[in-house]
């Protein structure tokens, strides 16, 4: 469920005009409540919400919803430069750097993460948005991280989340040459009692499960295109390594020290549906030149 008219932002508000379906009900109210769920697909916590807070008005033909509420960024706002890859009123996707944590794991710490350089970014265009990353990515591992701007858009794509429907595909250059029988890894993650920081492949653990969708077999390594349908902690690495081909660079499980200096994985591709109009959205994120040039040796080593 989506809506596919036109809208216009004005302030906080979001403003449509549905039409006669609508407007000629003996109860607007009530009408447009069974539209905005059953039609729009707003979600019902917020539809609640906003009948509660007066957020729902009509004004003449037009329905206004409060859909950009100002918000408290959440994050102290530290400048960092940020590679925008897609932006509007709903989300918001950053290409993230090396690195670069996604968010802080100690709120004393100065370090510069993905969320202040948001908040940062926000404050500069005066947007008044809380920053709400929907997904994650490791510290060394690049590319695209999705921000929803607004609650309706957090709602939405958390769910999308749930649902696995936010399609994650990966670039991942692993030691070996490996097979085509190759295909899914279907194996529970746990924490490994004996690193702190570290994940393995545990019958105690949660369901994990990752797909290889695509390979490139080089003389010594491999380049594999994979998705995840889990996003378990360290997913891609501990099933690459646990099969025999850990990701260059990834000393934490494996994998050979390389020059680049981290584990040779980026986020390639972001597949999801717009959290308001449902358009279908594909988001690529362009390699990093280390990792570029890393591709080039081993292709032609």
């Amino acid at each position: 469920m989506s809506y596919q008219g036109s809208w216009v932002r004005r302030g906080e508000w979001l403003e449509m005009t549905p039409g006669k379906a609508l407007t000629g009900q003996a109860d607007r109210e009530e009408a447009a409540g069974r539209w905005l769920l059953d039609t729009v697909g707003m979600p019902e916590k917020l539809y609640r919400k906003l009948r509660q807070e007066q957020g729902i008005r009509w004004r003449g033909d037009r329905l206004s919803l409060v859909l950009f509420p100002y918000r408290e960024y959440g994050i102290e706002p530290r400048w960092h430069e940020l590679d925008v890859l897609y932006e509007d009123e709903f989300c918001l996707v950053v290409n993230k750097p090396a690195g670069m944590s996604v968010h802080p794991a100690d709120p004393a710490s100065r370090e510069i993460t993905l969320n202040h350089a948001v908040a940062a970014y926000y404050e500069t265009a005066g947007i008044r948005a809380a920053v709400r990353h929907i997904h994650r990515l490791d510290k060394d591992t690049t590319g695209p991280v999705l921000y929803a701007k607004n609650e309706y858009a957090q709602l939405k794509l958390d769910e999308a989340m749930r649902k696995k429907e936010i399609v994650r595909i990966y670039a991942a250059i692993v030691q070996g040459r490996v097979g085509d029988d190759l295909k899914t890894i279907d194996l529970p993650i746990g924490k490994d009692r004996h690193h702190s920081g570290r994940r393995r492949v545990s019958l105690t653990g949660q369901p994990a499960i990752t797909h290889i969708i695509s390979s490139e077999i080089y003389p010594s390594t491999s380049l594999l295109h994979v998705s995840l349908e889990t996003g378990r902690t360290h997913q891609i690495r501990v099933h690459l390594s646990h099969m025999g081909h850990p990701l260059l660079g990834d000393t934490m499980y494996g994998g050979r020290a390389i020059r680049l200096g981290r584990q040779a994985l980026h986020g390639e591709r972001l597949h999801f549906s717009h959290p308001f109009t449902g358009e279908e959205l594909e988001i690529h994120a362009p390699w990093p030149e280390d990792l570029t040039a890393l591709r080039r040796q081993f292709a032609h080593e």
